[in-house]
This record gives structure tokens, sequence and C-alpha cells, in this order.
């Protein structure tokens, strides 16, 4: 699944995260400012922000451009010289362009965050008896967003197309592996169905999941700061009191209690999915193999099978049953926590209409990316489940040892060759 397509992946992603942690290090000790000795005139740590599309044209964002093509460049050319490989260029530019375009993205989301502010205070304004704010400022800034908005959809649909073609090539590279190994591997119980359906499945949720978990860390890299810098709006949250950076910590600890819940809820799913689909296939290849050998597909033996389909089944709704009212529960408080912390704040009138959504939304973004698993958990499941049989595929062909669950399904259900 991965060496098809990426060099060596253990050493590969091994590298990419000690670089990843160095050039970020170096960006936030001593890079940004080195940019000062090609002529960059950045702005001051205290300059009220950029509103519109000049967000993304100050020398802070051009210098940022600039590093990130030096950077790329050199990982990926230690790599085309340590190890070539086919795919390199898909999977090593194609993964940077996707890293920097999600995050060229959510820097939109940034921009429309710092709208927030002056829009809704001119609303406030304009709603007083001592209004100063006139129409044609209330058209500007709709203007103003609109051009905001307009490029972040062009840049989400973009992205999707981009990584649609990144994706079926990398189904591709698995595609041209598993065929390669034909020979070996036709004898495989349900080998087709791994070869076709497992890697087109794999590719359409990792189309899904994986730009979801990039964009997701990159959100808290660009509003994490923005959130510290609003907490300073707020002075305490109930039952906590006076704390420093209170929405900061309470963003941290209200994600890793879904985080933690949503898996424990979960915990048997990926499992039961896992051995759905060996029953299933099971069931399947008697009815296929009865098609054109009538001592199979017996009614007694098909009778064996399903109810070993119905079993797991029944098991499935059961977990998910408890799974989704923790999860759904969980997310319906979620939508008032941000406003329960804020009452202590706005009861005193310490923040203007303006500062309470732009904090709203901030830390909505916020909360939104540590809860990536919460909300991606039943994706990750699914995920997981055909991982499993795609390294079940792998380890047959191969002569290496099955997993534990492969042992337990032979063990205890031993419908299947492999």
């Amino acid at each position: 699944m991965l060496e098809c397509f990426f060099p060596k992946p253990k050493e590969f992603f091994g590298s990419l995260l000690v670089w990843c942690i160095l050039v970020v290090f170096f960006w936030y000790f001593g890079g940004k400012e080195f940019g000062t000795v090609f002529g960059f005139e950045f702005l001051a740590p205290d300059a009220p922000p950029v509103i519109g599309l000049g967000h993304f044209t100050t020398p802070d964002f051009l210098w940022f451009y600039i590093y990130f093509v030096i950077i790329t460049a050199i990982f990926y050319g230690f790599w085309s010289i340590y190890s070539p490989h086919k795919w390199q260029v898909w999977s090593i530019l194609g993964s940077a362009f996707i890293l920097f375009i999600t995050y060229y993205q959510v820097q939109v989301a940034v921009a429309v965050n710092n709208w927030y502010r002056p829009f809704y205070d001119a609303i406030q304004n304009a709603l007083s008896n001592e209004s100063t704010t006139t129409a044609a400022d209330l058209y500007g800034y709709m203007f103003s967003f609109l051009i905001l908005a307009l490029t972040y959809v062009l840049i989400a649909v973009f992205t999707s197309f981009f990584v649609s073609h990144y994706v079926f090539r990398w189904r591709t590279a698995m595609n041209d592996y598993y065929t390669s190994k034909w020979k070996q591997v036709r004898h495989i119980e349900g080998a087709s169905q791994r070869i076709q359906e497992d890697t087109m499945r794999f590719a359409s949720i990792m189309k899904s999941l994986g730009v979801s978990i990039v964009d997701s860390v990159m959100t808290l890299i660009a509003f994490l700061p923005v959130l510290l810098e609003l907490s300073k709006n707020v002075k305490e949250i109930p039952l906590v009191g006076e704390i420093a950076y209170p929405l900061f910590y309470a963003a941290i600890f209200w994600s890793i209690f879904g985080t933690i819940l949503m898996i424990v809820a979960g915990i048997k799913l990926p499992g039961l999915e896992f051995r759905n689909q060996r029953v299933e296939a099971a069931f399947r290849k008697e009815l296929v193999l009865g098609e054109d050998d009538q001592a199979r597909a017996e009614p007694q033996t098909l009778k064996e099978l399903f109810a070993n389909v119905r079993r797991n089944y029944f098991r499935i709704y059961i977990h998910y049953t408890y799974f989704n009212l923790f999860r759904n529960f969980y997310f319906q408080l979620n939508n008032l926590f941000a406003y329960i912390l804020l009452i202590p704040t706005i009861a005193a009138g310490a923040i203007t209409l303006g500062i309470m959504n732009q904090i709203i939304r901030a830390f909505s973004e916020v909360t939104s990316s540590f809860q990536y698993l919460v909300r991606s958990w039943s994706t990750i499941i699914d995920l997981i489940s055909v991982f499993k049989r795609l390294q079940a595929f792998e380890a047959a062909f191969k002569g290496e040892e099955l997993s534990n669950l492969d042992k337990e399904y032979i063990e205890t259900e031993g419908k299947i060759d492999y």
C-alpha cells in the first residue's frame, strides 16, 4: 500500500517527520526574521490584521512562499538521489503541493475571521443611538467578504480536482503492484476483490480523510495563535475562574474529552467492520461457486454462512447505537460550549459583538481541528478495515505471519482460505 507509491516508507515518513520539525522550529526561531536579509519588511507583531486579499500579499506571506519552495526542493532532491522512485513526483511533490494549497485555504478562513470583528462592530455601531456607520461601509464589508468567499471556493474546487488525481495515481501504483503479483495471489480467497474493490475504497477514503487531517493540522497551526491572542479579551470562565489563556485550555480540554469518549465508545467497531467483510466474502464465494458446481451452495451451508453475516451485523448495530448516542450528544453540547465559556465576559460587557463573533469562530475552528478523530471516527473505522484486509492480503502472498485478527477469524469461523 505504501511502498508502491512512496520510496522506502519507514525511512521516508521518519525523515519527513524530522524534517518538518526542523523547518518549523527554524521558521519560528529565526527563519522568519532571516527574510529581512533579502529586503522583506515584516509587519509588527501588534499591527492590526490586514483585511481582504491583501492578507496574502504581505511580506510575511511572500517570504513564507519562498521558504516553503526551498525546503520542499531540498527534501525532494535528497530522496531523488538517495532512493529514486517511479512515483516520486506525485508522492513527494504532489504531497507537498497538497500541504501548501490546504494551508493557503486555511489562511482564507483566517482572513474571514479577521473580517468578522470590523463587520460586526460596524453593525453594533449602526444599531446604536450614536451611529457613525453608513450603508456604504456595510456594503464595502460585504463586498470584501464576497471576494474572500470566491477565493475560498476556487481554491477548494481546485484542491478537490488535484487530490482526485493524486489518490488515483496512488491507486494506480497499488494496482500495478498487486497485478504484477497475480500468479502468486490468484489462488488467495478474494484476490480479485482485494485488488479491485479494496484499492478503490482505499483511494476513495484517502481522498476525503487524508485531506481533512491535513486541513485539521493546518487549521491548528493557523488558528491557535489567533485564539491565544483573542483569549486576552476573556478574563474568566465558569467553574474555573480567572486563568491565563482560558479559551486555549478550554478548547484543548473539550477536544481531548470528546476524542477519548469516541475512541472508548467505538473501540470495537474496526474489528467488527473487518470481520463483516470476511463473512460477506465467504457467503458471496459460496454463491459464486454454486453457479457452476451443483455440489456447492447447499441450503444448509448457505444458512450457516448467512447466520455468520447476520450475527456480525447485529453486533455492529448494537455498538453503533451507543457510539452514535455519545457522538451526537457530544456535538449538541459542542454547539453551546463556547457561548457558555463567554457568559461571564458577555454579562460584564467586556467585549463587543465583533470580538464575540471572532472568538466563537476561532474557538470553533480550533476545537473542530482537535476533534478530528471525533468527527471522522466512522470513516477512520472504514479505512482501518480496508487497511487490515489489504495488509492480510499482502501477508498472504509474501508468506508473512497473519495478524491476530485473521488468526482469530480462522479459528472461530474458518470459512476462508487465508
